[in-house]
Formats: structure tokens, C-alpha cells, sequence
């Protein structure tokens, strides 16, 4: 599962070939989360609410290339990497 971003301790992946609505993992610690990328909706999991709080700021600032990720992934192809939070 490709990483294609970090930051604050929060790791963003997106599987390869996965399974549809579109999606991305959030990790922080022994936590994970996945958010729908249309909606931002949380499709499964929790994360703490700062850490989750961080994951929906960043998904909105990077919501067109989240899609545009998912898009190559689900062709096999490398998603990519996507800025950070700063």
C-alpha cells in the first residue's frame, strides 16, 4: 500500500486496485481510519479526534489529487505523493 503522504505522526496510503467508493487509509499509531475521498466521510475505524480533525482539513485542501491518486492506483499504477499538512 503506497504511501503518498505524512505528516504530524498521520501516514495517508492508498491500496492498489482497491475496492470502490474511492478511499484512503489514515494511520496515527495503532489507530486507522478510512475516509471516503468524495464525501470525507468516514467509511470504517476512528482515529483521535485531533488526529482525525487534521486528516479532514488535509483530504479537503487535497481532495482533486486524492482522486487523482485513487485513479492511477486503481490502474496499477504508483498513486503518487501528495504535500503535507504544514
Amino acid at each position: 500500500m503506497p504511501e503518498v503522504s505524512r505528516f504530524y505522526g498521520i501516514v495517508i496510503k492508498i491500496f492498489y486496485d482497491d475496492h470502490n467508493p474511492p478511499h484512503f487509509h489514515a494511520e496515527y499509531g495503532e489507530h486507522e481510519v478510512l475516509v471516503n475521498i468524495n464525501t470525507l466521510a468516514i467509511l470504517s475505524g476512528s482515529l483521535p479526534a485531533r488526529a482525525l480533525g487534521m486528516v479532514t482539513e488535509w483530504a479537503s485542501l487535497h481532495q482533486r489529487e486524492l482522486l487523482a491518486s485513487w485513479e492511477r492506483a486503481s490502474r496499477l499504477q504508483p498513486p503518487g505523493k501528495i504535500a503535507p499538512l504544514p
